[in-house]
């Protein structure tokens, strides 16, 4: 086998080198008996001399030899000293497996620091450590083979005392929980029955249009500012970008302009959820538990609230609602402003950023004509207008 041609080399090889080492050892000896100049003289390689480089050369040919020829031998040894290792390691219980594993690691330690202190004892110092490892190591699997009972009930209270501080922290969450929804339960008591929750969002308060739609008295119930988007707002507002700032600013504008009006309730509420990171999801939350709705132009906030069976009042779909109605036939006055997409349109706008495509006004950008509605068409985002020149062909 391939394992034991491996083994025989290496075990060969050990033996050389120890019988070149040994016969180095006896080079005085072998000096003393051969006083020839010859075999004195330096070869200049490691203060080598000749009956010493010749004493290793034949120890290590004598110890190759014997090693090769008892490797087989001590390769049978070695495997039946495996195979009683294993048989007997799987014969053991997993806790003195662990037990055992864990004095020995022990002991070496402490051999390790009291080898370190006694190595300095000249002569016998560089012994010291090995002995210290053995006995140690040897003492450190006896005594935890023995006290193993004991290692496994102090292993259990510390897995028990970890159990105990995890069921802890779970019932102070929960009751932090419980404590929040009483919170809310007890500010939304004794109110009227017709009282309603809206909830802005932060992209609604910075566009500035719920500010007109609450002057009007479209709007019933109760703004409730939740105090982080309020946070966020703040965040925005000291951003180190202009625009981002300006936009926030703008944001705490519009909620002050809000409550200084007085035609809508406005409260700022305190409940947070730190188990929740994004400010989207946190509002949707709050918006179930207060049973409310939210205002806002965000699409995919809209898009998930639904989802999760949340009311969403959208500023951008009110906006579409409210613009004028055309009809096809019916005229009005537009200057056109620039050519349009196809070759020969003209655009002109309506006062509510409404887009009128007309035929053949490319020649008449710049100048104000009537024109007559052709036909309109709803898109995702607005309206748009097509018209003709009145009285062309």
């Amino acid at each position: 086998m391939m394992m034991d041609r491996v083994l025989r080399f290496f075990i060969t090889l050990f033996l050389a080198i120890a019988g070149g080492a040994l016969l180095y050892l006896a080079t005085p000896l072998v000096t003393a008996l051969i006083s020839t100049e010859l075999f004195l003289l330096d070869m200049g390689l490691f203060n080598l001399t000749a009956v010493s480089l010749l004493c290793m050369l034949v120890g290590a040919v004598l110890g190759g030899i014997i090693g090769f020829i008892i490797s087989p031998y001590l390769i049978r040894k070695l495997k039946r000293f495996s195979i009683w290792v294993e048989n007997a390691v799987a014969k053991m219980p997993v806790h003195d497996v662990v037990a055992g594993a864990v004095g020995l690691v022990i002991g070496l330690i402490i051999a390790s620091l009291l080898g370190y202190t006694f190595s300095k004892i000249p002569i016998i110092g560089d012994y010291i450590p090995v002995i210290f490892s053995i006995v140690f190591g040897y003492l450190g699997i006896r005594l935890a083979l023995r006290k193993k009972q004991e290692f496994a009930e102090m292993t259990d209270v510390i897995a028990k005392a970890l159990r105990e501080l995890a069921k802890g922290r779970e019932a102070r969450q929960a009751a932090h929980a419980q404590a929040a929804a009483a919170e809310t339960a007890k500010q939304t008591a004794g109110e009227p029955v017709g009282k309603q929750y809206k909830l802005l969002d932060t992209s609604v308060i910075i566009d500035g249009r719920i500010a007109d739609i609450c002057d009007t008295g479209f709007i019933e119930g109760t703004l409730l500012i939740p105090v982080f988007v309020l946070e966020e707002l703040q965040h925005i507002a000291d951003s180190a970008d202009a625009l981002k700032r300006t936009r926030g600013r703008r944001g705490l504008d519009i909620l002050q302009q809000i409550r200084q009006e007085k035609k809508l309730k406005v409260e700022i509420t305190n409940q947070d959820f730190d188990d929740i990171a994004e400010v989207d999801s946190k509002l949707v939350r709050l918006a179930q538990v207060v049973k409310g709705k939210i205002i806002t132009n965000d699409f995919n906030l809209n898009k998930v609230a639904q989802l999760r069976g949340v009311e969403v009042l959208n500023i951008n779909a009110l906006s579409n609602a409210v613009k004028p109605v055309v009809v096809p036939g019916e005229s009005m006055t537009v200057n056109i402003v620039k050519p349009g997409k196809e070759p020969g349109q003209g655009v002109a706008y309506l006062d509510d950023g409404t887009m009128i495509v007309i035929e053949s006004g490319y020649r008449h950008v710049g100048e104000t004509l009537e024109v007559e509605v052709t036909s309109a068409l709803q898109t995702a985002a607005g309206r748009m207008i097509f018209a003709k020149i009145k009285g062309a062909a």
